[in-house]
């Protein structure tokens, strides 16, 4: 971004310091205005944004940290920095809680203008491309559809984002509980904060205090720098629990200890950080059964499920099946650079009598795939997988013929790990005991069919 982008105001009654400030701003090519008063300022603030606003401390109707909350209401990302002859710790101290992002006592050299404005710039452009990014993820949360129990899902995500309340969220694999889940974050107070998710399924119990704590160099072996922990990262924001019923019961108890206390050491330390999170999980799993059996602490599911939300299910959002896959379909199309193409009228009909296993991740996938390999610029029936029309899996829908042994099983274990990566939305602990196989086998034949992400 260049120089001539950038728009500077000076608010200042002495002449001489604004033709200096004017002069120097101007040759470095900056659009610059200039106010001598509260007043005159307030009428060029409503007229322009400005990213920059150079604002003397005493004015002649009144003082300059008043105009700051004008400022910030006008354009949140504008930088104010406060100029005075008469600089004092009070008055600094006031103008920074105001909001002013830098102070400069008069008379002003030119190289602390340029060195505050260098500075201001850089903070400018990181808050445009975080607002940026901050539309993207709004624009990537949408939750599409229409059906009775998704309008029901919206109300609910509305309703518990304005609260600071925690949530856990049930559903399927596939069903978009992680959306739910930077919903509620994106529409709630703490969106300017991050969101950092953990999947618990993919946790393994000895590294569980080292993610979620972070850890001192040397605080083991191959701790060769500080890292911080999740919880530290997202404070002030939202920590999101995937799979949270996944976690060893061992896991499960320094969980509730550091969400009961809000405070943990990293690894290797003694120092105790203080946090502020709002903490969001998710599970496929029944949770009552669950502590029924002794798998989940019950302290912590209490502490967890404040507000239960529900995900419904593809099959139960039928007036939303097609509504998605012609979203999903559009989608893939520009992302792939792919000619747009359309479902027929009989595709519509097959996708609608299908039972999705895998939710609304099985038909993104699904239509990814034929946005890539449709035979033509409208998806045929004869474009759709045997299974989707007939009801049948990819395996037992597969056309026969005489080959050896080893390779049909190789094949066909291959097909059932792919719908089971997909139906378990590839949480390898589910897909390992749906296989009845334990996880190191399965790692070893994700690694051998080229399965591996």
């Amino acid at each position: 971004m260049e120089n001539q982008n950038f728009s500077i105001l000076i608010v200042d009654d002495e002449k001489n310091i604004t033709d200096l400030l004017k002069d120097i701003l101007e040759d470095e090519g900056f659009n610059v205005d200039v106010a001598f008063d509260i007043l005159s300022a307030k009428e060029k603030i409503k007229e322009k944004d400005f990213d920059i606003v150079f604002l003397d401390v005493w004015l002649p109707d009144g003082e300059g940290t008043d105009l700051i909350p004008v400022i910030k209401e006008s354009n949140q990302i504008t930088k104010v920095i406060m100029i005075s002859g008469h600089a004092n710790i009070p008055i600094a101290v006031k103008a920074l809680k105001e909001g002013a992002y830098d102070f400069l006592e008069k008379p002003i050299s030119t190289e602390s203008i340029f060195a505050v404005i260098e500075k201001a710039v850089k903070e400018i452009k990181k808050d445009l491309e975080y607002i940026f990014l901050k539309q993207k993820q709004t624009k990537d949360i949408e939750i599409i559809g229409n059906s009775p129990p998704i309008l029901k899902l919206k109300k609910q995500i509305q309703k518990v984002a304005k609260t600071n309340v925690w949530v856990m969220i049930f559903g399927e694999n596939g069903t978009g509980k992680e959306l739910v889940a930077k919903s509620i974050h994106f529409l709630s107070e703490r969106a300017n904060k991050p969101f950092v998710d953990i999947n618990c399924a993919a946790l393994p119990d000895d590294l569980v205090e080292a993610e979620l704590f972070g850890y001192e160099k040397g605080a083991f072996t191959g701790a060769v720098s500080r890292k911080p922990g999740k919880l530290e990262i997202a404070d002030g924001g939202t920590l999101f629990l995937d799979e949270v019923t996944d976690l060893s019961l061992s896991a499960q108890a320094k969980l509730l200890r550091v969400l009961e206390e809000k405070e943990f050491t990293r690894l290797g330390s003694n120092q105790k950080i203080k946090v502020d999170i709002r903490v969001i999980s998710a599970t496929n799993k029944d949770l009552e059964k669950e502590v029924e059996e002794g798998r989940f602490r019950q302290d912590l599911a209490f502490r967890l499920a404040v507000v239960p939300i529900y995900v419904p299910p593809l099959r139960e959002r039928g007036e939303d099946i097609i509504l998605l896959a012609e979203h999903f379909l559009k989608k893939s199309c520009i992302e792939n650079k792919m000619e747009p193409v359309k479902l027929s009228e009989d595709v519509k009909k097959a996708l609608l009598k299908y039972d999705w296993p895998g939710n609304v991740r099985e038909l993104k996938n699904l239509m990814e795939r034929l946005c890539i390999f449709a035979s033509g610029d409208q998806i045929t029936v004869e474009d759709l997988p045997p299974y989707i029309f007939k009801g049948r899996s990819p395996v037992g829908s597969r056309k026969i013929e005489i080959k050896p042994l080893k390779k049909v099983r190789e094949e066909a274990e291959k097909e059932v790990i792919k719908l089971a990566l997909e139906k378990y939305g590839r949480n390898l602990k589910e897909v390992a005991k749906a296989l009845e196989i334990d996880l190191s086998s399965l790692y070893r034949k994700l690694k051998q069919y080229n399965l591996e992400e």
